[in-house]
């Protein structure tokens, strides 16, 4: 039997609107007028099959506001959040009237919220045909913060800076083609709400990863809601550039038993919400965010996938990046790799094409997954994240763990039959130091987010090059550009999709703030005026190499059976004893591949030199070649690699 649909269903002479709740006694329709202020009617729905209570309101038209409340028992120990005055949100709401603000009252027992709250708007979405073909997953992804790209970004009109209408600007797209991305993975964009100690100190959230609705556009970021999406993926699309959500199915912003009756809390928070065993009353935090989503519960499955399909149909988006995702494979007994919701996501039609994203760690018990995922999900890599890091620091002996991580991590990914990698690169991402920053700051400096610098992450695998932080020594400011552009040129000659964090390209810095998930200001948005044009044409060439040779886009894991070869500086196959000296400071990756520009057989010698003095290289020759280098393009009866550098050779 086919399941009654969820949320508001527009028809010709009005609409239907539906929501599951278990424990629910009794479920209100509030509408209100168009300014979301005056509450105009309250309507009994009539609870049907499978617990989804509904009511049919002759005339209702798209534009109309509307929340819900729900009668039942107030009995928190029990597991029970029931309260009448709490004006909720339809979980299956796609746009909102306004954006989410925190207010004590909000959580307040008996304190009608309408006046604080959002409302849902009703509307239809025309749905779209199958979007532009993915192609080749091992591409270079590019992470944006919506408002911090924008803001500060001279040539985007004022009214459109710090909006996601605003990626769709010309500046914007010539400087995405520039520097060759594949994809761009936005940061949150829906409907959040600030977490309560931010208020107090003056700060916002600005990373997004605090959702209420998820479905809603935040209006703060898509005041255009669901038409801006579509326009802007389009406009993207149009540039061969395609776009995945990064979205939290992990927990609510309703947070702990402190926090707020929003939406599920109020709706079945009993039901929807993961608690301790025997002990209804307790919140499991397996998010470190008060709550944790119970997403082996049907009706959270649901909206799950009903978010994913909606996105995908209503706007054209080409894929999603799951934040916290082992939450998404969790039962009371802890994570299964082959838990339904997962499988629901991959068994879906609309879906089965879509590029999948696991962020594959949450802090419950065994909640580390690196690895673990189904073969569809490519996942977050950060144990090639700290090896990068700790190799050109200078740390002992990781050699070993570079090369493993160059050939796409065979240890985590090649098992049970799998020969593909499915390994998402990164050297830094939205939460920890930019990559300038990782080379500048021994220690994290998050005094401004109000925490004593007791928040963020103490071992970042950092150095400083001599001075900690700012610095005008010519010396230091060289040392950190080599060692930036060095990180980057490891990271994109790395076999597996590479991620970027918008801005990291022009040596963008947060003043040594590891955590600055509430810093929505200058120092989280993109300096445009400060961009380091040289460094952005580094990322130009990496990325345009990497489309250009096959043997950095595919996906197999490397063997070493003819498809690469580890060479010290004298030319000759890597030793045991090479392998295991502890300060080995330089070697060579040599790869066969195809050259896609003269579409012949090559080979690219990728040169490493993590010491501080030049280096010189000999390098096997095929069939009376001569080794190049790819940039600036000249032969060399000697292969010198400048200190703290990487250096990119072809056989010709």
């Amino acid at each position: 039997m086919t399941k009654p649909m969820l949320g508001a269903i527009i028809g010709k002479t009005g609409a239907d609107i539906r929501l599951w709740s278990h424990h629910a006694e009794r479920v209100e329709l509030c509408l209100f007028d168009t300014s979301g202020g005056a509450e105009l009617a309250r309507l009994s729905m009539a609870r049907g099959e499978g617990d989804v209570h509904h009511v049919f309101v002759e005339g209702l038209k798209e534009g109309a506001r509307y929340g819900f409340r729900i009668h039942g028992p107030y009995d928190p120990a029990q597991g029970h959040w029931y309260d009448p005055s709490k004006l909720l949100v339809d979980p299956y709401a796609t746009e909102l009237d306004r954006p989410f603000v925190y207010d004590a009252r909000l959580g307040q027992f008996g304190v009608d919220t309408a006046a604080l709250m959002p409302k849902a708007v009703l509307k239809a979405h025309k749905q779209l045909k199958p979007m532009m073909p993915l192609g080749e997953r091992t591409g270079f992804i590019y992470e944006v913060n919506v408002k911090a790209l924008t803001m500060l970004h001279p040539d985007v009109p004022e009214s459109q800076r710090g909006t996601l209408a605003a990626l769709a600007h010309p500046a914007v797209l010539s400087h995405l083609r520039r520097i060759g991305v594949d994809m761009v993975e936005l940061m949150p964009i829906t409907a959040w709400i600030d977490e309560r100690h931010l208020p107090p100190l003056g700060l916002t959230n600005s990373w997004g990863y605090n959702p209420v609705a998820m479905m809603a556009l935040d209006p703060r970021l898509v005041p255009g809601g669901v038409k801006e999406l579509r326009e802007t993926v389009a406009a993207l699309h149009a540039e061969g550039i395609g776009v995945i959500l990064d979205l939290v199915f992990n927990h609510t912003g309703e947070s702990d038993v402190h926090g707020t009756t929003l939406s599920l809390r109020g709706i079945d928070n009993r039901s929807l919400f993961r608690h301790v065993a025997d002990d209804p009353g307790t919140l499991v935090n397996d998010t470190g965010c008060g709550n944790t989503l119970a997403c082996d519960h049907p009706f959270v499955r649901r909206l799950i996938v009903d978010t994913l399909r909606h996105f995908v149909l209503s706007a054209g988006v080409d894929g999603f990046r799951f934040d916290l995702a082992p939450i998404m494979g969790r039962h009371w007994d802890g994570f299964h790799h082959d838990a339904p919701t997962l499988k629901a996501i991959l068994d879906d039609e609309v879906l089965e094409d879509r590029i999948l994203i696991a962020e594959p760690w949450d802090i419950g018990p065994g909640g580390y997954q690196l690895g673990r995922f189904p073969p569809a999900f490519l996942e977050w890599n950060d144990r090639a994240r700290d090896t990068f890091r700790r190799h050109w620091r200078g740390d002992g002996g990781t050699t070993g763990d570079l090369a493993n991580a160059l050939a796409g991590s065979a240890d985590l990914f090649a098992h049970d039959g799998h020969g593909q990698t499915r390994s998402v690169n990164f050297i830094c991402a939205h939460d920890g130091f930019s990559l300038y920053d990782l080379v500048s700051y021994e220690h994290k400096h998050n005094e401004a987010n109000g925490e004593q610098n007791r928040d963020g992450h103490n071992e970042n695998h950092s150095w400083n090059n001599g001075v900690e932080g700012e610095s005008s020594d010519k010396a230091i400011l060289k040392k950190r550009r080599q060692d930036v552009e060095a990180l980057l040129s490891t990271l994109f000659a790395s076999r597996g999709a590479v991620m970027v964090t918008a801005g990291d390209e022009f040596g963008r810095s947060q003043g040594g703030n590891n955590n600055a998930y509430c810093q929505d200001n200058p120092l989280t948005w993109l300096d445009w005026s400060k961009a380091d044009e040289e460094l952005i044409e580094t990322t130009a060439r990496l990325a345009a190499m990497r489309q250009r040779f096959s043997c950095f886009m595919d996906t197999s894991v490397l063997t070493g059976e003819g498809d690469v070869t580890w060479l010290n500086t004298d030319g000759l196959p890597m030793t045991i004893a090479d392998w295991e000296t502890p300060d080995l400071g330089a070697f060579a990756m040599v790869l066969a591949g195809i050259d896609r520009e003269t579409a012949k057989d090559c080979h690219v010698a990728v040169l490493f030199n993590r010491t501080p003095e030049p280096r010189d290289f000999a390098l096997p020759v095929h069939d009376k070649r001569k080794w190049r280098r790819l940039e600036p393009g000249r032969s060399a009866a000697r292969l010198t690699v400048k200190p703290r550098s990487v250096d990119f050779w072809i056989e010709t």
